[in-house]
């Protein structure tokens, strides 16, 4: 794996973990610190940005759970705008940003041992179309999968080692469910892995703390919107130079 091509002192960001970490957990976990950044060729992976998560609009998910259960409520809307921001900064410096979403194939393979629910029938298919203001513009690429991680038997691999591709880039959900999965096998499979904080979710804050905690210090550099965006636009500017 190459050099930090863009990169962040360790202490230089606070995140959302900061209320519930005791000071002799961050001792256990000191080992760990190291320069945060963008390695190799950079990409965005948007992981399950479908309208069923953002179902029944912008409301606490406990109370959603009736005729919504999927939803992510309100910590999805939150994280619209830092997404955004990451797929206009990666459009414009034609950083490739690849979707992976649910298969429209409905098997009896499924992501996680969920109970079923939500709106059926027509309503239903359309909640597993991308959310607008999210969807891949023309010509991005859309990887389907079945299980929770998007690598697990799909062409996601191929696809960044095609590519050249050293860094990618998670942004979507769900923190404690496919974005984790992901972002561990993306480690696995030699990748440089950054999580978007402001831009990953889940129906639980507390899930969504403690795993972004977890997976900064052993698998992924998590770090905020506008510092992804400052390091996207200082890794391909070195890139463009070095070239």
């Amino acid at each position: 794996m190459p050099a930090l091509k863009a990169s962040l002192d360790w202490s230089s960001l606070t995140h959302v973990w900061e209320d519930i970490v005791s000071e002799p957990m961050r001792a256990i976990y000191r080992a760990y610190e190291r320069p945060l950044g963008i390695k190799g060729r950079p990409a965005v992976l948007a992981i399950d940005l479908y309208n069923k998560v953002f179902a029944g609009g912008p409301k606490p998910p406990h109370e959603l759970q009736t005729e919504f259960p999927s939803s992510c409520g309100r910590f999805a809307y939150d994280a619209v705008e830092p997404i955004v921001d990451v797929f206009t900064t990666a459009r414009e410096l034609g950083v490739p940003i690849i979707h992976a979403t649910a298969s429209r194939t409905r098997t009896d393979v499924i992501a996680t041992n969920r109970r079923p629910g939500g709106v059926e029938g027509e309503a239903g298919d359309q909640q597993w179309e991308f959310y607008p203001p999210l969807a891949p513009a023309p010509g991005e690429r859309v990887v389907e999968k079945e299980r929770a991680s998007s690598f697990y038997g799909t062409q996601l691999i191929a696809e960044l080692v095609m590519r050249g591709i050293g860094t990618v880039i998670v942004v979507g959900e769900s923190t404690s469910g496919c974005v984790r999965a992901s972002v561990v096998d993306g480690y696995s499979n030699g990748f440089h892995m950054v999580v978007v904080e402001d831009g990953v979710f889940d129906r639980s804050w507390l899930n969504h703390q403690v795993n972004l905690f977890d997976l900064h210090h052993k698998y992924a550099d998590v770090i905020d919107s506008a510092h992804v965006v400052g390091l996207l636009r200082e890794a391909v500017g070195a890139e463009a130079v070095a070239a």
